[in-house]
């Protein structure tokens, strides 16, 4: 007898390998979305992360051990956020997550041998947009949220290491603190009338900082010298394709400069595509910040690849509940997830990157 077809897509929600990675992009309440219905939805143990298992059990989810998702059936649909473990060598499922893989970021080659050999299929979260082209779902605000206040902080020498998540009352009232005694800081965010550059100019009006904002236009036709004068600059700016930079090594170095502090949110370390190219490997938790330049005046860097994660619950809510409807939609045929699979198509074809539109605002975390 033929096997009937299913209504409706399995889902395994996979546990993160990174020790400090919180957040989900499935939270319980949209889980039981999913489960009410007809989804299939299976989550895996995970100790760090921002929800318990029981919470998913409690929805009608089921439950499996971490990293079980090597032995699921072929038709799951695996979803994740950040990096896969190492093994297994070939990757035959259909996986859900930001692969940072489709613009020669460090190990992109070697994932992309991954699913090639195995027969899988990346539907890369940056690249699951609507018809406009703008992403269906996205960290972007609590992104550039925690990158102003991380650098507003140290510029003000109340950045606490290693970093630890919290909530956002906690960190605003950080930042409301720093405000007081604390010296004037100027502070430039470009790409500001994205998601991400939203989120950081609340992060600074809440330290009691109003930014500079510059987008699209003052980008095309960059006045460095003006950059160079803020203390602080925080970059929310994704280019798909190659662009002058906004700060070079040599800019770093001229004897006018005010800048100190760079957060760089959208973290495209060791991409030709990296807009910032004065650092070539991310900051962590742990040591959150890297001096750039020494001397009397210092420039220092923080670039981490996870900033969301330092507010996972706020971050998950957001996101979840941005995700659901494509997921609900998770079938072939639906334009979103049809983009995503030929987005991955070409680039495992010609091993290039994925080209869209020149310059985006939008955050890819």
């Amino acid at each position: 007898m033929a096997r009937m077809k299913r209504e409706r897509p399995r889902l395994w929600l996979r546990a993160e390998t990174r020790a400090s990675e919180r957040r989900t992009p499935l939270v319980p309440e949209d889980a039981a979305r999913l489960v009410a219905v007809g989804f299939e939805v299976t989550v895996e143990d995970s100790p760090q992360r921002v929800f318990p298992l029981a919470d998913y059990a409690a929805v009608g989810c089921r439950t499996a051990p971490a990293g079980t998702w090597r032995e699921a059936d072929d038709d799951q649909y695996v979803l994740g956020l950040k990096e896969l473990p190492d093994a297994p060598a070939t990757l035959r499922h259909r996986h859900i997550f930001f692969g940072h893989c489709f613009k020669r970021q460090s190990g992109a080659e070697r994932l992309l041998a991954r699913f090639r050999a195995g027969g899988g299929v990346l539907l890369d979260l940056e690249y699951l947009t609507d018809d406009q082209g703008r992403r269906v779902a996205a960290f972007g605000y609590w992104a550039g949220y925690i990158g102003g206040a991380l650098a507003v902080l140290h510029r003000r020498g109340r950045l606490a290491t290693p970093l630890r998540d919290t909530d956002r009352a906690t960190l605003d009232g950080l930042l409301r603190a720093s405000a007081q005694q604390a010296r004037p800081t100027s502070a430039l965010v470009i790409g500001a009338l994205g998601r991400c550059g939203r989120g950081a100019r609340d992060a600074l009006e809440t330290a009691g900082v109003t930014a500079t904002c510059w987008d699209l236009p003052e980008t095309r036709h960059l006045d460095r010298d003006a950059l160079l004068t803020h203390d602080v600059l925080v970059n929310t700016v994704l280019t798909t394709v190659p662009a002058p930079p906004f700060v070079t090594t040599a800019d770093l170095l001229r004897a006018e400069r005010t800048l100190s502090v760079i957060s760089d949110v959208t973290c495209d370390a060791g991409s030709p595509c990296n807009l910032l190219p004065v650092y070539d490997s991310p900051t962590d938790w742990d040591r959150p910040v890297r001096r750039l330049t020494a001397g009397e005046r210092p420039v220092d860097l923080i670039a981490i690849d996870n900033l969301p994660s330092l507010l996972p619950l706020e971050a998950s809510r957001a996101f979840s509940a941005d995700l659901l409807s494509s997921l609900l939609s998770l079938r072939d045929g639906d334009p979103r997830w049809d983009r995503c699979r030929r987005t991955f198509e070409q680039a495992v074809q010609q091993d290039v990157p994925a080209r869209t539109e020149e310059v985006s605002v939008v955050r890819s975390s």
